[in-house]
């Protein structure tokens, strides 16, 4: 699969595991993922440990530069599915005639924290300020978005700007210089922040915002060719789910954190791990309401958007065979 991937997608590889002798009488398939933070954790164990070959699967997890990539990865055929939150990318491709569809939710809500250099003290102080994201209508800025108005700002009328630097990595360290007032990252790197006294603003778990987080999305199309393969995919995520929610797995778990997001400390890597189990969905439907609120938001100024139906992007088939199972 490796061969077929474009210039487009090698640009952001990050590596996976070699393809063994074995690999060769496994179906290949090809996921993207726009994020870089702990909220894969389930799919880095899966991928490391093995648990997609279990069910005929040689699943390649490629980290993309943003969530447009992803889609446009899936729209040419150079990847069957995508792991990511309801957002302008994807809806926005939706509302432009892709048949997207999420097949199930891994979280069900906005997670992570928006850090802030330390003179921010409350969300009010952000008025006039610049936040950092990595796209334009991306979950970055979804999160931040919606946790604004959550907290009664608006980004226009409050003089708010967005500068796109992209990954966590790089807006943890456009923080921590200072060149930008706050962004939205994921616990494992808000952790070494909050021990240098940046502002915290808040957990965003503990707002009861509907939202449709980290889900895996498809085409009808691919589900029509190969629902088995969809099935498989959610087969290997239910096992390494299962995996990473029990305590005995915990140093284990950490290490593939740590390798997987290159990070530099241990502790950096328990704090994302001990996110996890409040955090992750035992039982992984995707979340109509939390679809329908992103339309909401996006479809104010977009109105191919705004005539999107929620039910339509939503198909738990899957999740449901997997629950008579007793899989959750």
């Amino acid at each position: 699969m490796r061969g077929k991937l474009t210039p487009l997608i090698l640009l952001c590889w990050l590596g996976t595991a070699a393809v063994s002798e074995g690999a060769q009488n496994l179906t290949k398939v090809v996921m993207t993922s726009g994020s870089f933070s702990e909220r894969e954790a389930a799919m880095y164990v899966a991928q490391e440990l093995g648990f997609f070959r279990r069910y005929g699967l040689d699943l390649t997890f490629v980290t993309v530069r943003s969530g447009p990539v992803g889609m446009a990865a899936m729209a040419s055929g150079e990847s069957q599915l995508h792991s990511g939150s309801a957002t302008g990318a994807t809806l926005g491709s939706a509302a432009e005639g892709m048949d997207l569809v999420y097949v199930a939710g891994i979280i069900n809500k906005l997670i992570g924290n928006i850090m802030a250099i330390p003179k921010i003290k409350t969300p009010a102080d952000l008025k006039g300020k610049p936040i950092a994201v990595t796209s334009a209508s991306g979950g970055s800025w979804m999160f931040t978005t919606l946790a604004l108005e959550y907290w009664g700002i608006d980004a226009k009328r409050d003089g708010i700007s967005y500068r796109i630097l992209g990954d966590e990595s790089v807006r943890s360290q456009a923080l921590l210089n200072e060149s930008v007032a706050a962004t939205h990252l994921g616990y494992a790197f808000s952790a070494p922040l909050i021990a240098k006294g940046f502002t915290n603003l808040g957990d965003l778990a503990k707002l009861p915002i509907p939202f449709q987080s980290t889900g895996i999305l498809t085409t009808r199309r691919f589900i029509n060719s190969s629902p088995d393969v969809i099935e498989s995919v959610l087969r290997g995520l239910t096992d390494s789910l299962a995996y990473v929610m029990q305590p005995e797995n915990k140093a284990v778990v950490v290490k593939i954190l740590m390798k997987r997001l290159r990070l530099q400390s241990m502790e950096q890597a328990i704090e994302g791990y001990e996110i996890l189990p409040h955090i992750y969905e035992r039982k992984i439907y995707p979340r109509v309401d939390g679809v329908r609120n992103v339309i909401r938001l996006l479809g104010q100024t977009n109105e191919k958007i705004r005539k999107l139906k929620a039910e339509d992007l939503v198909d738990d088939r899957f999740v449901k065979k997997l629950e008579k199972e007793g899989r959750f």
